[in-house]
């Protein structure tokens, strides 16, 4: 399925479908969603099918509107509504006891539901059209490089989709934050372009991690393994690339390495990329490095360890699930 550019026309038709139980991939501000009627079991089915995800892992149903969360959760906080007038439109999902109503299917038999409302004209637009909810995880197989543009996701999934709208590249370029406010403390489930001082700040509370010894919520994201290229891929800290680089390339593998300040000239088997300095530019390129290193078939690639604090968390949630540490 060759990409469409979202006119309107367009993004009226990706509507239709998405009522007829179509499957409809469309751009958000973080990456692109492979989306279908959230109140449709039989269509949201098909995500899971396209995909290849486990029955067990939700989805995150995206809305047009704040005052939708009603239409799909209950016991509804008053967090809730704080954080919704603070960042929404944008990329944060919230974690909420769930409507009865709510198929199974989208929840992963839970009885809590991820919402968020997305920050991307063409989704908005969409979602506004449609005028449900839609469920959308990443446009992409299971556990792989999500996609951030309209390409990657016919890479991905081919005529698995009935649409595909193509609104150019997605700016955040990492999947949303989510903090879980279905039980008596918030509770930060995945870091991303919203950290969690800017969280604790609109609550004026603290914002917990999970309880790793505590079994819990599953949500989006949170396997061992995630966002991976094809291509063995592994983490090293600058103090030793040089040492490692040497290493494999005497050794004839060939190797892609993502550069973050160190600076390597190519050779016959050492394909160099180099990624920004900053934290937002960095997660703007990270799943296009990715997979454009991906691409070209080597023996091994190198990401050049970021900085490993605050500002970086979401990238590192992220390159620890698509890598491993050397």
């Amino acid at each position: 399925m060759r990409p469409i550019r979202a006119s309107s026309v367009a993004i009226e038709r990706a509507a239709e479908l998405l009522k007829q139980g179509g499957l409809v991939a469309f751009p958000t501000e973080t990456v692109y969603g492979l989306g279908a009627d959230a109140g449709n079991a039989g269509a949201v089915q098909r995500i899971f099918s396209a995909k290849g995800r486990p029955a067990d892992h939700p989805l995150i149903v995206h809305l047009a509107y704040s005052h939708q969360l009603n239409d799909w959760a209950i016991d509804i906080p008053d967090a809730a509504f704080k954080l919704a007038q603070e960042f929404w439109p944008g990329p944060l999902a919230i974690i909420l006891k769930k409507q009865a109503h709510v198929p199974q299917v989208v929840t992963g038999g839970q009885q809590t539901i991820g919402l968020r409302v997305p920050n991307h004209p063409v989704a908005l637009y969409l979602l506004r059209l449609f005028g449900g909810g839609i469920a959308a995880p990443s446009a992409n197989r299971f556990c792989r490089i999500s996609p951030t543009c309209a390409d990657h996701v016919e890479e991905e999934l081919g005529d698995e989709v009935d649409m595909i709208l193509d609104g150019g590249n997605c700016q955040v370029g990492v999947e949303s934050t989510i903090i879980d406010l279905s039980g008596k403390r918030p509770v930060l489930i995945r870091p991303g372009h919203i950290s969690r001082e800017e969280l604790q700040t609109a609550l004026q509370m603290e914002v917990s991690f999970p309880d790793e010894n505590k079994p819990g919520l599953r949500a989006p994201g949170l396997l061992a393994v995630h966002y991976a290229p094809v291509t063995p891929a592994i983490r090293c800290h600058s103090e030793r690339l040089d040492e490692m680089l040497y290493e494999l390339t005497s050794e004839g593998q060939s190797v892609g390495v993502l550069l973050y300040k160190s600076i390597f000239a190519e050779t016959e088997n050492l394909h160099v990329m180099q990624a920004p300095l900053k934290p937002e530019p960095y997660a703007q390129l990270l799943y296009a490095a990715l997979r454009q290193l991906d691409h070209l078939n080597l023996d091994i690639i190198v990401v050049e360890q970021p900085p490993e604090n605050e500002d970086w968390r979401a990238i590192n949630d992220r390159l620890k699930k698509a890598t491993i540490p050397r």
